[in-house]
């Protein structure tokens, strides 16, 4: 069974990997992970916010008196915070490039271009083999147009391959107004790839405490859909890799990610529940499926079911939204759910 694939220029054994998370922070767990057949190392986000704030650190540091630069510092997240520090981010993905044989693909996090961003050559000498940025913003500013939003997103990008020579795929979420356009707009600034879709972890608040809580909440099966829709619909146009993160549970989640057009099927939530070696369980069951269904490799499945290629490609469309809609019917219950005696109780 053939399972290689070509993602961000890399030709990696399969398309299965792990996501962004904390297990990259233990180097036993990235073994663990290569050993159950991941197909690269994705590191964690470097946040824009870890480096802002050290560089503010050692600014307050040199001006005691600055009161300025305390108030500043109060509104980045503290250095505990954060598992890594920037330097430590670097180290470690030196020590898992000379730990493991496969690729590792480092991540910038953040919202704005600017100096931060030197941090993608410092990544890129570190020893990653690719890059992502995932550029996490959320619009609050009633001033702020969508296309100024979208404007960050090529600005940081375009910043970031003018320092780098490996490639950079793009984190997005699925809320701009028309991801085609903005896809088209970063495959011609650059990106080598898109992931879809970066997770938004909704606050919730609690209304004793008065307060806004932070939870977070594993993904399940469901989450998937999204992904699939808008795989389908780009795969076709978009002339670089595209990466599915988000829902993928199983081998028959990876089989529907790669029909849409998915390269590369990143998994997080289900390896963070059941451990690293279920990511061999997934491709066992990847490699079943296709067994059963006669594909010899992934070549022949990956696209197989995008907007151009599927039997149905209305049903990635309003056609299909209109058709759930009138699908459903208020039928009644069996008759026999339905008796009543005259005194109102239940037969």
């Amino acid at each position: 069974m053939d399972l290689t694939t070509h993602y961000l220029g890399l030709k990696l054994k399969s398309p299965l990997m792990p996501g962004a998370s904390p297990m990259v922070d233990d180097l036993d767990l990235v073994r663990r992970l290569e050993d159950a057949g991941a197909s690269a190392i994705v590191m964690h986000s470097l946040f824009e916010e870890q480096v802002v704030g050290e560089q503010l650190a050692s600014i307050y540091a040199m001006e005691m008196f600055a009161d300025s630069y305390a108030e500043a510092l109060s509104y980045f997240p503290r250095h505990d915070e954060f598992a890594l520090s920037p330097d430590e981010y670097l180290l470690q993905i030196a020590r898992i490039k000379r730990a493991c044989a496969i690729p590792v693909i480092a991540s910038l996090n953040g919202t704005t271009a600017g100096g931060w961003l030197r941090y993608a050559s410092m990544i890129e000498e570190a020893g990653a083999s690719a890059l992502e940025l995932n550029i996490y913003h959320v619009p609050t500013d009633a001033t702020e147009t969508g296309r100024s939003v979208e404007s960050r997103v090529t600005e940081v990008l375009a910043q970031v391959k003018a320092q780098v020579t490996i490639p950079v795929a793009v984190k997005l979420s699925p809320y701009y107004s028309s991801l085609p356009n903005l896809a088209a707009e970063l495959e011609f600034a650059g990106a080598d790839g898109l992931v879809l879709f970066n997770r938004f972890y909704q606050p919730d608040i609690d209304p004793i405490e008065l307060e806004v809580k932070s939870t977070l909440r594993l993904s399940d099966p469901t989450e998937l859909l999204l992904r699939l829709r808008w795989l389908a619909i780009l795969s076709p146009k978009f002339g670089g890799s595209l990466a599915c993160s988000g829902g993928v549970h199983s081998g028959v989640d990876a089989v529907k990610a790669l029909m849409a057009g998915a390269l590369a099927v990143q998994v997080v939530s289900a390896l963070l529940r059941y451990g690293p070696e279920y990511l061999a369980d997934i491709q066992n069951d990847l490699e079943r499926w296709m067994e059963v269904n006669e594909y010899s490799s992934l070549r022949q499945l990956r696209g197989s079911m995008n907007h151009k290629r599927s039997p149905d490609p209305a049903a990635f469309e309003r056609a299909n939204y209109m058709r759930i809609l009138q699908s459903w019917r208020n039928d009644p219950p069996p008759a026999a759910q339905l008796r009543w005696r005259t005194n109102g109780k239940h037969e």
